[in-house]
């Protein structure tokens, strides 16, 4: 594969003129940090750096509320790649500043060197690969964003992954009897993975709540109100999908 040689080879050189802002990492740790409600289910609160995350089923409500945290970095760029279903309005709801986000709609086959080259200009790629990935192929990008500190958020399966994520049930809520609005859907989220997340985590989520953002369900829930201020709108709701499984390889994603 002569096309990514060239690619990896450069991608050191051509980083630093690339990277719009310095990547500052947490302190001591080197991780990218995740919205509040995903801490209780992200090992050790955050996305390391430098590491490719599998969101199984590539739920899009879960890959944006893990993109999100990018927005408490110094950078706070971050990318789509092949996502040409992506919808932004959703991403600025889960708190992406879409004046940072760089978009690659359809990159083809080529989709391995667009994330070689933008891991050395933003903090965070999300990724719909076009078909199954090599191993030899995510060892070689795995060696880019070791190099870089860039996060690639995968919507499917991807070869080594150090942490898997999925939605393992789900549950909207909205409708009435055949009519109404969604206003939301609950979910149970599972993390699995190597290290401090090999035995897996949980956490149930709104993903999106009534204002399209992602909090815990024990949080207060909020919707707008007549009056244009908010008021709790999820005290009861229509059961319209739901799922269960046991682990990432039975994930009902709806």
């Amino acid at each position: 594969m002569p096309v990514f040689e060239s690619v990896f080879e450069s991608t050191v050189e051509r980083r630093p003129a690339l990277r719009p802002v310095a990547s500052t990492a947490a302190p001591g740790r080197g991780l990218l940090p995740v919205v509040p409600a995903l801490h209780g289910v992200v090992p050790e609160g955050g996305l390391r750096r430098g590491t490719a995350v599998s969101v199984a089923g590539g739920d899009a409500g879960l890959l944006l509320a893990l993109a999100a945290g990018v927005r408490e970095t110094d950078g706070g760029w971050a990318a789509a790649v092949g996502l040409p279903d992506l919808g932004l309005a959703a991403a600025a709801g889960y708190g992406l500043d879409l004046r940072r986000l760089l978009v690659a709609d359809d990159p083809g086959p080529h989709w391995a060197e667009v994330v070689s080259v933008l891991a050395g200009a933003v903090e965070l790629i999300m990724l719909r690969p076009d078909g199954p990935v090599p191993p030899n192929l995510a060892a070689r990008l795995a060696a880019v964003l070791r190099r870089s500190g860039c996060v690639l958020l995968v919507a499917g399966p991807w070869p080594g992954a150090g942490l898997r994520l999925g939605v393992r049930s789900g549950r909207w809520f909205g409708l009435g009897d055949g009519h109404g609005q969604l206003t939301g859907r609950q979910v149970e989220v599972v993390a699995e993975g190597r290290g401090s997340a090999v035995l897996g985590r949980t956490a149930r989520l709104w993903l999106p709540d009534a204002r399209g953002a992602v909090r815990t369900v024990e949080e207060p829930a909020v919707g707008p109100a007549a009056d244009g201020g908010y008021q709790d709108v999820y005290g009861a709701g229509e059961d319209v999908v739901s799922g269960a499984g046991t682990g990432l390889d039975r994930m009902a994603v709806v």
